[in-house]
């Protein structure tokens, strides 16, 4: 009985480990077989995930070391590599490595470089519109409600009709609504419109018009021929476009009278031609990263500029001494009356330009009544905390 049971256990556990036995060949094979019959397929995915990395060429319109827009388009690009995975990379060169900065939008258009980093009053020569995207009369908006036109208010199809009609070959991207740019750098502070008249002062774009109007002589420069020329008197008073890079340009060497806020560029922003067919030729990903990284260096650049701007402007009172003041009502209001006159001007006998200031209006005249009665007085809440602001040290 006993030597029954012993052959009974003797049989059970040697068929049990011939069960496992089986059982793990099969599975190995299985397992071998699953992995052959899918090899070829994960391979060719594997092959997919992993996209050959493309090198754009951009050139800037701006000198490469301390400069804060140069320093922004780099942000860009680096928003591409990061958003892309390392995939898509762009090659960042400063103005006059590859093409002048008046030569930027020729040379994308012709794939000489694929990209640029500029501004549309570099090509207001060419079509006095091109201003108006970006160095156009106000109407109540800042940037960012000129951007809101662009994108959402017809502004869009207005700048394709203007840049094709310049012969250009490129699709723009827009980033950085620029706060108001000052009135610029004069040799005392002036308060009335007969203090500025017969003035050589440098700025670009319709403004050069608008300021003529105002009876200022306006010669157009490159930014880093600005403080040259007023250290030598080739022109008495200048704006670039911020403390920081007016600062960076040494404006504080050559006076020490700063006016904040104009009308004469009140709005501006970055304008990011990319060649059209080269865009074309990227992957769907590719081309959506190129897009929506400029809205979000169009929030970078803004919040970077608040903080570098307002510090390097204490840094210019407090350091360098220089007399900063707000422009003068009086200057202002002229300055609107010169926008009034050349904008009638030029929309008679330019039906385009009429067109794009006809859609401006209506856009402004609907979102700015909802903006400016929706907003409350910030300034009386400033003061109501600081006290008067042209009191405050900072």
């Amino acid at each position: 009985m006993e030597k029954n049971k012993k052959t009974q256990r003797s049989l059970k556990t040697s068929s049990r480990r011939k069960f496992i036995t089986k059982a793990a060949v099969a599975t190995g094979a299985v397992v071998a077989g699953g992995l052959l019959a899918g090899c070829e397929p994960q391979q060719k995915k594997a092959a997919v995930a992993k996209q050959e990395t493309v090198t754009l060429k951009m050139q800037a319109a701006w000198p490469s070391g301390a400069n804060i827009f140069f320093e922004m388009a780099g942000d860009y690009c680096k928003m591409v590599e990061q958003m892309s995975g390392g995939t898509l990379k762009i090659d960042l060169q400063p103005v006059g490595a590859i093409v002048k900065t008046s030569e930027i939008g020729e040379a994308v258009s012709s794939g000489v470089v694929d990209m640029g980093h500029w501004v549309t009053a570099y090509w207001y020569g060419k079509n006095a519109a091109a201003s108006l995207f970006g160095t156009g009369p106000s109407y109540g908006m800042s940037s960012q409600e000129v951007m809101g036109w662009m994108e959402y208010g017809g502004g869009r199809a207005l700048y394709e009709e203007a840049v094709k009609s310049v012969g250009y070959n490129y699709t723009g991207f827009f980033a950085m609504p620029m706060p108001a740019q000052p009135f610029g750098w004069f040799k005392k502070n002036v308060t009335q419109v007969s203090d500025v008249k017969g003035m050589k002062y440098r700025t670009v774009g319709l403004a050069t018009n608008v300021l003529t109007a105002m009876g200022m002589v306006v010669r157009q420069l490159p930014g880093g021929e600005i403080q040259p020329a007023m250290k030598t008197g080739l022109i008495d008073a200048a704006e670039f476009n911020n403390p920081t890079s007016d600062s960076q340009f040494g404006m504080q060497d050559v006076s020490k009278h700063y006016h904040l806020g104009s009308f004469h560029q009140s709005q501006e922003m970055f304008e990011i031609p990319m060649n059209t067919k080269r865009l074309n030729s990227l992957s769907p990903a590719h081309q959506a990263i190129l897009k929506n990284a400029a809205y979000a260096a169009n929030s970078d650049n803004y919040f970077k500029a608040l903080v570098r701007y307002s510090k390097d402007l204490v840094k210019l009172m407090n350091e360098h001494k220089v007399n900063v003041y707000q422009t003068s009502d009086a200057i202002l209001a002229e300055q609107l009356k010169g926008w009034d006159k050349i904008v009638g001007e030029f929309s008679a006998k330019d039906a385009f330009f009429k067109k794009v200031v006809d859609s401006q209006k209506a856009y402004a005249k609907r979102t700015m009544k909802y903006l400016l009665m929706n907003q409350p007085n910030y300034k009386l809440a400033y003061e109501n905390e600081f006290g008067p602001i042209a009191d405050v040290k900072i």
